[in-house]
């Protein structure tokens, strides 16, 4: 297992372009750290300047205390799944999963009973005598872990991994990759787009935008105390609801019904009064019908999506709209009018102009 530290990380093409910005990162040994965010956030730069396949225009990385700029991607001990999985098409399943400890010149041996092992740790027994080609994607992708574990490195380096493959194989790979991280206890840096991986599979999370850190913290963390608009509105599915209004008098206006926002800014309040905030809450943070100690709108159903375990109602709020999520017992009629509450701890507010949560 090995430790990390990256201090002031900037990646600056020679067109000028600007792709990671002061990029800050301490990681523990055995962590799983999940850098999260939409295409060309510099999420895959920043894991390609660690693993030594970019080079780094300003900053330093610290790989267990030794500073790692200048050395090649092999001295840095770090193992990488690419999400092309790159494994040799003329080799067999045995040969792929052997082929880095050849080239360190380990013995047959010692080699069969890795690959062995690797083989049983992640189901693929039955098919080390196969192709790549013969291979569904799930199984491809496995044996691309399996590649990377084998090794016995510090750092496992993991670049999108399960977007070529459907959404069942997902759901089974994420489980895969958790209990490798389990049996390994491996440091992991992990980059995806889909915050479900980033939720049910990381220690801590990265947000990015922009080439920016928007927030590092736990999944909890991130769900339940979002620094800004941003964050707020990239966890969650469906995401937040945000709704721009104005601060009088200490109240806020949606659908003709004033709020009092006071309890939640305190004595802020009164710095915010004539203006703009965001009212925020989650779709799942609603309850139907009118409760105490919570915000009560009314809303007119315009479409509902009925999901198994829960419905997606679409509703219009005068001018705004909003996604409520309720049970299917709870799922109310299309071209209706609803009242439903929002309980006062769930809901947030958002400095309009600095977008930061108040």
């Amino acid at each position: 297992m090995a430790y990390l530290s990256l201090k002031g990380i900037n990646k600056i093409y020679p067109n000028g372009f600007h792709a990671v910005h002061d990029f800050n990162l301490d990681i523990e040994k055995g962590e799983f750290i999940v850098f999260v965010g939409s295409s060309g956030c510099g999420k895959s730069t920043t894991l390609r300047m660690i693993a030594g396949l970019e080079n780094i225009t300003k900053g330093e990385l610290f790989i267990n205390g030794q500073l790692a700029n200048e050395k090649g991607p092999r001295e840095r001990e770090v193992a990488m799944v690419f999400q092309s999985y790159a494994l040799y098409p003329q080799m067999t399943v045995y040969d792929n999963l052997a082929f880095g400890l050849t080239l360190q010149g380990v013995d047959e041996d010692v080699i069969e009973q890795k690959v062995k092992n690797v083989a049983r740790i992640l189901g693929l027994t039955d098919y080390l005598d196969r192709m790549p080609r013969a291979l569904s994607g799930g199984q491809r992708q496995r044996v691309a872990v399996g590649r990377a574990i084998i090794r016995k490195v510090g750092v496992f380096l993991m670049d999108e991994p399960l977007s070529n493959l459907d959404a069942k194989q997902r759901v089974t790979m994420r489980a895969e990759i958790a209990q490798i991280h389990r049996e390994t206890g491996a440091t992991t840096i992990y980059v995806t787009h889909d915050q479900v991986e980033a939720m049910t599979l990381a220690d801590r999370i990265v947000i990015m935008k922009e080439g920016r850190i928007q927030q590092i913290g736990t999944p909890y963390e991130l769900y339940f105390k979002p620094v800004n608009l941003f964050v707020a509105g990239f966890i969650g599915e469906p995401p937040m609801n945000f709704i721009r209004t104005t601060v009088r008098g200490g109240c806020i206006e949606i659908a003709g019904k004033k709020l009092d926002i006071s309890c939640k800014l305190g004595d802020k309040v009164a710095a915010y009064e004539n203006k703009d905030v965001y009212f925020g809450f989650r779709p799942e943070n609603i309850v139907l019908g009118n409760r105490e100690n919570a915000y009560v709108l009314d809303a007119h159903v315009e479409l509902t999506e009925m999901l198994g375990d829960n419905t997606n109602v679409y509703v219009n709020l005068a001018k705004d709209n909003a996604i409520l999520k309720v049970t299917p017992y709870e799922t109310p009629d299309m071209d209706t009018q609803i009242t439903f509450s929002i309980p006062v701890e769930n809901a947030y507010l958002f400095d309009a102009e600095t977008e930061f949560v108040i």
